[in-house]
């Protein structure tokens, strides 16, 4: 019923999310391409995390290294994303602009008792990009699609404590 409490069921994977962000230290991802990718863009990568708890969310700094399956060299990247709750859902917002200007991505809001899943799709060009997270042991995976005109690309991200 619109303007209602969630219940509790409905809200447990949030708090149980949003407790597990701000204890995370670390990431590995894997990037793979789908049938009906042109990029091909496949690889691997790992990241130290610091979680900042601050009045409007939590921040995620991400520093790591991703290598390429095509390359034995590994390539450094940087990240922050921001994560705010709500009651009913949490928001996800890339900082690549610096906090001024952040990119918002996704709301997620429960789609089962351990996994959220995007409410819509992001937009970025022709490009849409949706997003499920699942509760595991420890933290949580952050399973991307990217799907475009000359992208299909799937993204695993394995966020731990």
């Amino acid at each position: 019923m619109p303007g209602s409490a969630p219940s509790s069921e409905n809200s447990a994977p949030i708090i149980e999310t949003w407790r597990r962000l701000a204890g995370l230290k670390r990431l590995c991802f894997e990037a793979t391409p789908g049938p009906g990718s042109g990029t091909g863009w496949r690889g691997h990568g790992e990241a130290r995390i610091e979680a900042v708890s601050e009045a409007d969310g939590i921040r995620l700094h991400e520093h790591g290294r991703f290598v390429p399956a095509s390359h034995d060299r590994a390539v450094a990247f940087r990240n922050v994303y921001h994560w705010q709750r709500t009651d009913d859902r949490l928001s996800l917002a890339h900082e690549r602009f610096g906090r001024e200007r952040p990119v918002p991505l996704f709301e997620l809001a429960p789609a089962t008792a351990g996994a959220l899943a995007c409410c819509r799709a992001h937009h970025c060009g022709a490009d849409r990009y949706r997003a499920r997270l699942e509760l595991v042991d420890n933290g949580f995976d952050l399973i991307w699609h990217i799907a475009g005109p000359s992208k299909d690309e799937h993204l695993r991200y394995r966020y731990r404590g």
